[in-house]
């Protein structure tokens, strides 16, 4: 085997290696996303509006220069598949501590603010949420509100699988209060006509939801995704898109 030869096998070798060790010889597999319906945020297809953080997604993705597949299912499947999966990408994802390891951050898209919400009437005081930790909380399966509200001292957790279901407990007496993101719970105020049915709290705990992905997903790969993230807020483009979900 003369010289050239050698040296051809020994690159291969080494590309080969990188590969599999998912650092920096991406892009070599499609990416595929996965959400649920969480509106105003995210929206199923077929609607006239996609929902803020996936029309955000989207032009992000394009700016990136990749074209996912992005898939709609109940959020804790989707949370199970991005943790395991390859190639596989989640939003909106709360960052905290306990998932700092088991995702690649791509990018920050949007702050969530937290709140209480409790029909008029009821024995939950939304002005006094430090005192009502021995009520039902209703909340998405799966989400990272059940960590908060531990914190917080709440205990009895009531998880439902989708926004509709999280409300009906909540009508039918099977959960005292509601925690969730501030804009998807006025949403489902509006869309039900019922804003004068319930009464809402102050903003309880903000965090920062993002794009993030499996581990193999090198971090040049996430860095791109936040370099890109950084030009749609500074050319403006994430405040325009806000601003048409009423947002910004």
């Amino acid at each position: 085997m003369d010289r050239r030869n050698v040296l051809a096998l020994a690159l291969g070798a080494v590309g080969s290696s990188l590969a599999h060790a998912g650092g920096e010889a991406e892009g070599t597999a499609p990416l595929r996303i996965v959400t649920s319906h969480l509106p105003p945020l995210v929206m199923e297809p077929g609607g006239e509006q996609a929902g803020a953080l996936r029309e955000l997604v989207d032009v992000l993705c394009r700016r990136v220069g990749v074209a996912p597949e992005v898939g709609f299912m109940p959020w804790k499947r989707a949370l199970h598949l991005a943790a395991t999966m390859p190639r596989t990408a989640i939003f909106p994802l709360t960052r905290q501590d306990e998932r700092e390891a088991q995702f690649r951050w791509l990018a920050p898209l949007y702050k969530e603010n937290y709140i209480f919400m409790a029909p008029q009437g009821s024995g939950f005081d939304v002005r006094r949420p430090q005192d009502m930790t021995g009520k039902r909380i209703a909340l998405l399966r799966g989400a990272s509100q059940s960590a908060i509200l531990g914190e917080l001292g709440f205990r009895r957790l009531v998880e439902a699988s989708s926004i509709d279901d999280i409300h009906r407990y909540l009508v039918a007496g099977m959960a005292d209060a509601v925690f969730g993101e501030r804009a998807m719970i006025h949403s489902s105020l509006f869309t039900r006509g019922e804003e004068k049915r319930f009464r809402l709290s102050e903003t309880v705990r903000s965090t920062q939801a993002w794009l993030a992905g499996s581990l193999d997903i090198g971090e040049a790969e996430a860095r791109r995704y936040r370099a890109a993230m950084a030009d749609l807020v500074a050319d403006g483009t994430q405040r325009r898109i806000f601003k048409q979900y009423g947002l910004a």
